[in-house]
């Protein structure tokens, strides 16, 4: 009987789904683990061989927790709002659910024939109306509510609005807008609506605000900072510029310490940490104002050294900064115009990183020093964001390298303010060992001593106090496209109002074209029925707006980010109507226990969910502080490139060893093309482009061999393996086991097809060793001592592997099973049916069918995980080397439990030690227990 791997995976994958196998239930007695994917973006290109490596990982995982007695939750669904579809839409006018159903096919055949062990009963949906119903109803509770800093969580609005009446806002201690007026309870009692309204969004914890964005003409929408990559679109590449637009925001800012503290009670990388620690950007300084001569406006800036302050030589706004209108004077007008549409062009990333361009343009203001009052020049300058801290910095050229920079590059004076420090060549950074000079009342403190003094100088002035400040700011929630969730929000005298929980999902409407509208609106600008209608509570045409009963509805749809910042907790119900998860399974489920996934997404939705969960947390909707307790970065599969190589101005090919002194263009081909000994299928390669039909080649020993280079698997560098071609022919055991052989989960890897064969020779191989000619070679005969050594030492390696995630030394533990159970001649049913067990997380196709075959009605997945017993590998004998005087002559296999007299009667008594001494009587017998023996004389 033959291994046949494609019958033999069909007919399990089948099995799985008709049984519901791996369906985890909501009310078990079990103990629960919880293992998630990152859910995938649907995309048209399907699966490649790279994407499966973290699914294998945490199917591996999840198998191997159900072996162990847990209630196993390992669901998978779609992310399937996205913008290729809608790219896709704008090309060809085909609807992006259409495209993302089709795509979903595609996935969901691709995932099943690898063999996960998902729960699809689960499966959820990001741009499914049942699921966006409470990506909206969140949002709603988001408007709803704010940020007390005294009991340091969110709270209802409900409660704000209750200490407004009672006392106004002079005491509230809220994480809100700056400059927010101050009132009385009697003040906010006699405001209108309106005004009441104006108000609270200043506080709510989502908000309207007229913000800095990315905008990126050619996609026509607004994208976060993690989307851009060297100053142009992630997707596609696109010129991307600043602009101020209306958008809605979230503060996330309220949660900046909470996100940081959270980092120490989860387990993750550390350098995953890191990344989050420094987007966050906590740094503890002082608030400092500077007056503008000639003008009622001040310059507020955040300083984490204000023990600098007598350094200030210039200060320097941001070229987007709300005060470069207001203060530059006529003579610098066109200039700093002109500099600010340059500075437009460019991210803010781009910014950040680009400290070798220098540049900048002089306001023609100045601000007033508020100790010394001397005038100090106000510039513009792009390596100042708008919204990083104010906007604004006292430059301290001395003391900062960039500050030092921009003065030594216009002119500006440096002063020194440090004792004995030389600053000729460069600033002075450290703040340790340092003394401060010519600065007045500061001089002669350490940057300690001068930062508390200054502070309280600063206080006494009303110009500054002591603040602590982060680089995380609120997050941009608006995008200007069709294919993301509506928001449910209707406008009345342009002030935003929520639609009622009960009348969600608000779904999308129909358009006929997916672009921005003529006038610059969003695609949902193009909407005929996208009004709401108080009265009948219904989504109703735009033609009976009349701003009494019906309202405009808003035309921006949410961030991919937003339907991915709580799908976790959908899993736990996901068919639930009354709500995103019942009590009852969020108390069960919890959190995720292991999630795994890219490290691209630290700054994204790893950042987002945290945000979203200590926010329902804060409202009592879930009971958990954090999304995911530990979290692992499966490392990239990389491609193996072919690259041919074309003589310079013709259409002639050379094989690569032989370019010599022939100027060559390297050309991506299609790994397809290509053999396992790097040959190149020339025929194919004419087929594949027109211009290539009439290519000519020169060949070595008749062959054309290509080049080869690892890269990042992409469409573009014709790298791309299939795992549908994989499994039809080699199995998906097979690639399962491959791409954990590969190396450690957490590294890049680069993909070698001819590599496969190994571990499928290795099943195989396995597969006779259960399985012979004459059906099954196991018998109930009782096993060997070598028999069980081999079992034990293979559960006691395997179970620790899966453990520490060594996925990749766990396959070479099964191959090194297999040849010695082989060697063995084992039959023993006691030995290899454990041994199926161990190896079903990885390849659980051949081993449920062996299972079967053994006499088993349920599925091995409901099998217990082999209990290691060290007892078989204890050794109970001792192969000697009997040496004389040094030189071994033989062995000599005694008990170990033997004492030294005994081994030496033993020795001495056996008839190659007699043969040896020829009646001779030795000098002495050194002996050593368990180790050697050695006669002398």
């Amino acid at each position: 009987m033959n291994y046949h791997f494609n019958e033999i995976e069909k007919k399990w994958q089948d099995y799985w789904a008709k049984n519901q196998t791996f369906k985890a239930e909501n009310n078990s007695t079990l103990p629960k683990y919880y293992v998630l994917d990152m859910f995938p973006y649907p995309s048209g290109a399907g699966l490649h061989v790279g994407h499966p490596l973290g699914y294998i990982a945490s199917d591996i995982y999840a198998r191997y927790k159900r072996h162990k007695g847990f209630n196993v939750l390992h669901p998978q669904g779609y992310d399937s709002f996205g913008l290729p579809a809608e790219q896709y839409a704008i090309q060809t006018g085909q609807h992006p659910a259409l495209t993302t159903e089709e795509n979903i096919k595609t996935y969901r055949r691709q995932l099943d024939q690898i063999g996960f062990s998902f729960d699809w009963s689960r499966e959820v949906r990001t741009s499914d109306p049942s699921y966006y119903k409470w990506t909206q109803w969140i949002f709603i509770q988001l408007f709803e509510s704010w940020y007390n800093n005294d009991t340091n969580k969110a709270e209802s609005i409900e409660t704000l609005t209750a200490l407004f009446a009672s006392e106004g806002n002079k005491n509230v201690n809220a994480v809100c807008d700056d400059h927010i007026e101050t009132f009385s309870a009697s003040d906010w009692n006699a405001f209108s609506s309106e005004k009441k309204q104006e108000i609270l969004l200043k506080y709510r914890l989502t908000y309207l605000a007229e913000t800095e964005v990315n905008w990126c003409p050619a996609l026509g929408t607004v994208l976060a900072n993690d989307e851009i990559v060297n100053g142009v679109s992630e997707r596609g590449g696109h010129p991307v510029v600043r602009k101020k637009m209306t958008q809605w925001s979230m503060r996330i800012s309220a949660y900046a310490e909470r996100l940081l503290q959270g980092l120490d009670t989860i387990d993750w990388t550390e350098s995953l940490k890191e990344s989050q620690r420094n987007w966050i950007g906590k740094s503890v300084g002082a608030h400092v104002e500077f007056r503008v001569q000639s003008s009622e406006f001040r310059v507020s800036v955040f300083t984490t050294r204000p023990d600098t302050i007598f350094g200030v030589s210039f200060m320097t706004l941001a070229p987007e900064h709300d005060l470069v209108s207001k203060i530059t004077t006529s003579e610098q007008k066109q200039e700093v115009e002109a500099y600010i549409q340059a500075t437009a062009k460019r991210s803010e990333r781009d910014r950040m990183s680009d400290v070798k361009k220098i540049s900048g343009a002089f306001t023609g203001a100045y601000a007033e020093h508020p100790f010394t009052k001397e005038a100090i020049p106000i510039w513009i300058g792009d390596y100042v964001l708008a919204g990083y801290g104010t906007g604004a910095v006292m430059s301290v050229p001395c003391g900062d390298q960039r500050d030092y920079d921009f003065a030594k590059h216009f002119n500006i004076p440096i002063p020194n303010i440090f004792e004995g420090v030389d600053i000729s060549e460069e600033a002075y950074v450290s703040k340790d060992n340092v003394i401060i000079a010519n600065s007045d009342f500061l001089n002669g403190l350490s940057y300690n001593e001068a930062t508390k003094k200054v502070i309280s100088e600063l206080e006494k002035l009303n110009q500054g106090e002591g603040k602590t400040n982060y680089r995380l700011r609120d997050a941009v929630f608006s995008r200007q496209r069709y294919w993301g969730e509506p928001f449910p929000v209707y406008y009345v005298n342009g002030m935003p109002q929520m639609i009622d929980k009960k009348h969600l999902p608000i779904r999308l409407p129909e358009v006929e074209k997916y672009l921005p509208t003529e006038t610059g609106e969003p695609p949902l600008g193009r909407a005929d029925v996208w009004a709401w209608d108080t009265e009948q509570c219904a989504v109703v045409s735009n033609q009976l707006i009349d701003n009494k009963t019906v309202f405009a509805l808003e035309l921006n749809t949410m961030p991919g980010w937003a339907g991915s910042s709580w799908y976790f907790f959908r899993y736990m119900d996901a068919h639930n109507d009354e709500a995103f998860a019942s009590e009852e399974s969020l108390s069960y489920w919890k959190d995720v226990d292991l999630y795994i996934g890219g490290s691209e997404h630290a700054t994204g939705h790893l950042l987002y969910s945290r945000f979203w969960v200590k926010f329902l947390k804060d409202r009592g909707f879930v009971s958990v502080e954090e999304p995911f307790k530990k979290l692992i970065n499966q490392g990239m599969i990389l491609g193996t490139s072919a690259l041919v190589y074309r003589i310079e101005g013709t259409q002639k090919f050379v094989s690569k060893n032989l370019i010599g002194d022939y100027k060559v263009q390297e050309i991506h081909v299609d790994v397809n093309f290509v053999n396992a000994s790097d040959e190149m299928d020339i025929e194919a390669f004419k087929v594949w482009r027109s211009d290539f039909e009439s290519a000519e080649f020169i060949l070595e020993d008749g062959k054309y061999i290509v080049g080869r280079e690892v890269d990042k698997m992409s469409k573009s560098k014709y790298n791309v393996v299939n795992p549908d071609s994989i499994c039809e022919q080699y199995g998906a055991d097979s690639l399962r086991l491959y791409e954990m052989f590969l190396g450690p989960l957490e590294q890049a890897k680069p993909w070698n097809t001819a590599g496969i064969t190994g571990v499928n020779g290795f099943l195989k191989k396995l597969w006779k060793l259960y399985v012979g000619d004459n059906g099954l070679n196991v018998t109930d005969s009782e096993p060997t001592p070598d028999n069980l050594k081999t079992l034990h030492k293979t559960i006691k390696k395997v179970e620790e592997d899966i453990e520490n995630f060594s996925f990749n030394t766990s396959v070479s533990t099964f191959m090194i099973a297999v040849n010695e159970l082989t060697a063995q001649k084992c039959t023993s049913k006691a030995i290899l049916e454990p041994f199926l067990v161990l190896l079903s997380p990885y390849a659980p196709h051949i081993t449920e069918e062996l299972w079967s075959q053994l006499g088993h009605d349920e599925s091995i997945s409901r099998a217990s995980f082999p209990e290691f017993d060290a007892s078989h590998l204890v050794e109970s004998t001792k192969n000697y080397p009997i040496s004389f005087n040094g030189k071994m002559k033989f062995t000599l296999e005694l008990p170990m439990d033997l004492s030294a007299a005994e081994i030496e009667k033993a020795v001495m008594a056996h008839e190659k030690t007699m043969a040896h001494l020829e009646g001779r009587t030795p000098k002495k017998v050194i002996i050593v227990p368990g180790k050697i023996v050695n006669i002398v004389g």
